[in-house]
């Protein structure tokens, strides 16, 4: 059994905190998503419900409020695609740091993986979260902005 150096054990402490760290921005990023999730569905149940119950929906305060609600919503789908965008530069700038720190370990996992998942450039082997992602918050930025447009219209 070989025993590690200094250097060696102060190089996996400091690895084994970055490692962490990236974790924990990850799961930052996880509340991030569930937060706009519930916001945006809130909001989407809230709209259809008062168009729905409102007793005069062809009133001045329906074809006022429909709008600014969507409009709402569509600020909020745009924020939030842009703090996925964020968390994945985040996460991207650990990652290098991971795997620049990586080289100076006997075996360096995250480059390996990274190696075999194609570096996320291929679909068929691995679809990047970040892409996966940014889905949700394209398809609310469509439905906000079809109900203001469609509100406008009317």
């Amino acid at each position: 059994m070989t025993t590690l150096s200094e250097k060696d054990k102060a190089l996996l402490k400091i690895y084994e905190i970055h490692v962490e760290m990236a974790d924990r921005v990850s799961q930052r990023r996880e509340g991030a998503n569930r937060l706009f999730v519930a916001t945006l569905s809130a909001l989407t149940v809230l709209m259809a419900a008062a168009l729905r119950f409102m007793p005069d929906a062809g009133a001045l305060s329906a074809k006022i409020a429909v709008p600014v609600v969507a409009l709402t919503g569509l600020f909020l789908a745009v924020a939030w695609f842009i703090v996925i965008r964020s968390y994945r530069q985040l996460n991207d700038g650990k990652f290098q740091a991971l795997h620049e720190l990586e080289k100076s370990l006997p075996f360096a996992f995250y480059t390996v993986e990274w190696e075999k998942l194609q570096h996320g450039e291929n679909r068929r082997v691995y679809w990047k979260l970040t892409v996966v992602e940014t889905f949700l918050p394209l398809i609310f930025s469509i439905l906000f902005l079809a109900i203001g447009l469609l509100a406008l219209a009317s």
